[in-house]
């Protein structure tokens, strides 16, 4: 996973929106939609929620997995 990647995938587990996660980060939209499609195939899931859910369920505490 991409240090944007992780940095997207933590805006989702926190709830935000695509637009406040760019917003944040300083990169289009669209580029939060294209890294959000990469940690979706990664974790072979098919929408956000089941993203977070995975996120959580592999040991996501916003940044880091555990290992």
């Amino acid at each position: 996973m991409t240090p944007t990647q992780r940095k997207v995938l933590d805006g989702v587990y926190s709830g935000q929106l695509n637009k406040q996660i760019a917003f944040d980060l300083g990169i289009a939209e669209a580029t939060v939609k294209a890294h959000m499609t990469a940690l979706m195939r990664k974790l072979q899931v098919r929408n956000r929620t089941q993203l977070a859910i995975t996120a959580q369920s592999l040991g996501w505490n916003g940044r880091t997995l555990a290992h």
